[in-house]
């Protein structure tokens, strides 16, 4: 596959650039997403089959106060890449997160629930998805959830694994709940969906879902540390940005990846065993 990965360097763009190879990869320091005649003329010489767009400013407390830097990366670069891709006829696959939703529901969102983002980071990226649709309505945004692998030890369990080993004992929030979904199996999923066509938002998460301080937990278990977490409520957490409590995805348009817990299994070996 012809393909280019924006945002190569990332957890999930990593993980796209393993399975296309290094010749997919395009990191930030090469083509800002935000310089729209840069894209078009990548575009236009490379001429992809299809652009996977992974570049996203994800610094969800720095947003509030960050809120114009956040929609340029967020909302106006992933225009740019669809004003692209549907100049030159390339498919295009925009991801997009959990966050749009306002987490009020009491059973997982699905596709067709209406979005109401609580803070600027998730503002940015629902507008991100609606100016991508607009300027290009055959385009997949696939949003999902708890990412965590790729590349780099950046994931949220392997912050966590670092503080265990360093004598820290973690305090994870315990009242907001996600579907942990690996790098190892998204990745591939969007190859599968983009192959076959899909158009519009589909939810692509791991099956199952659980409050960080679980998903924590069983991190830690999986590669043998013992040591326990202190769980905290959002309120302790004191954070800048309001985050939803119910973050979980389901889907009506694919199947959800296999189990969170046997995902982080084969996190923790490649961990052991890079």
């Amino acid at each position: 596959m012809n393909a280019l990965v924006l945002g190569a360097a990332g957890q999930l763009g990593s993980e796209l650039v393993r399975l296309l190879g290094d010749e997919a990869a395009v990191t930030h320091r090469q083509v800002s997403i935000t310089d729209a005649p840069a894209l078009d003329a990548l575009v236009e010489s490379r001429r992809p089959d299809v652009v996977f767009n992974c570049a996203a400013y994800n610094a969800v407390d720095l947003a509030e106060t960050e809120a114009g830097l956040a929609h340029e990366i967020n909302a106006t670069g992933p225009f740019n890449i669809a004003v692209a891709c549907a100049r030159h006829g390339s498919r295009f696959v925009h991801f997009s997160t959990n966050f749009v939703f306002d987490g009020r529901l009491e059973r997982p969102y699905v596709e067709s629930d209406p979005p109401g983002p609580l803070g600027a980071y998730a503002r940015s990226k629902l507008d991100g998805e609606r100016l991508v649709l607009e300027a290009m309505p055959a385009a997949l945004v696939i949003r999902t959830a708890g990412v965590f692998g790729g590349s780099g030890g950046h994931s949220f369990p392997e912050r966590i694994a670092q503080r265990v080993r360093s004598g820290v004992r973690p305090r994870v929030v315990a009242d907001q709940f996600v579907n942990p979904t690996f790098t190892g199996d998204l990745a591939p999923a969007a190859l599968r969906l983009s192959h076959d066509g899909l158009e519009g938002v589909a939810h692509v998460v791991a099956a199952g879902c659980c409050g960080w301080d679980e998903f924590a937990r069983a991190a830690l278990a999986e590669l043998g540390l013992d040591a326990g977490v202190d769980p905290i409520s959002t309120e302790q957490l004191a954070a800048p940005a309001r985050r939803p409590l119910n973050g979980c995805l389901a889907s009506t348009r694919v199947e959800a990846l296999r189990p969170w817990r046997d995902a982080v299994r084969e996190w923790a070996q490649r961990v052991e065993n890079p």
